[in-house]
């Protein structure tokens, strides 16, 4: 769960980055700012999710794996392509528009591995507060790098993130197909 909160928290620390490289504000102010607004909605959106996920579970339950491994890989290659081909924001803003838009933007992902969890899962609540709580620190270390530092320490966050996103679904298909089962150790 804490690498599936880093993987989805990338996104949020690339935008994070920017947002510290084009503010004004003090560096506290940015940090905060950005790792309370991206860490609420990383919260919220699995739990979203989740519910939506769980309305269809009986419907795909037998083929949880393979859809598990089929989001996680759609997002995880799209966040790469979005962070070699994607546009980033170029306004400084702190406002409440301008973050509830990016907040929104950078956790549609979180909400497709909630309806993943459903899937895998009964329990939302835990790994939702651990995916904030974890985007809250990374956004926060993102803006105060960017106001502090400059651009080049969130250059490529968005491709780690799409590579830990992929190897996941990897370890889930793997995992649901039967392969990892001997690998495990006692429960």
């Amino acid at each position: 769960m804490i690498f599936i909160g880093i993987g989805l928290a990338m996104d949020a620390f690339a935008v994070s980055v920017c947002k510290g490289l084009m503010s004004k504000e003090k560096l506290v102010i940015v940090g905060l700012t950005t790792g309370i607004w991206f860490g609420a909605f990383q919260a919220i959106m699995p739990i979203i999710g989740f519910y939506l996920g769980s309305a269809v579970y009986d419907i795909v339950s037998e083929y949880a794996h393979w859809v598990a491994f089929a989001i996680l890989l759609l997002i995880g290659a799209n966040m790469i392509r979005e962070d070699f081909f994607g546009d980033e924001d170029q306004d400084g803003s702190l406002g409440t528009m301008t973050m509830v838009t990016l907040a929104i933007a950078t956790s549609i992902d979180a909400l497709i591995v909630g309806v993943s969890m459903s899937m895998e899962s009964d329990e939302i609540l835990l790994p939702a507060v651990l995916i904030g709580v974890i985007t809250f620190f990374i956004s926060f270390l993102g803006a105060v790098l960017g106001r502090h530092y400059g651009d080049r320490f969130g250059r490529h966050a968005g491709t780690l993130g799409g590579i830990l996103l992929i190897i996941i679904g990897i370890k889930t298909l793997l995992d649901g197909l039967g392969y990892l089962r001997g690998l495990q150790g006692p429960a």
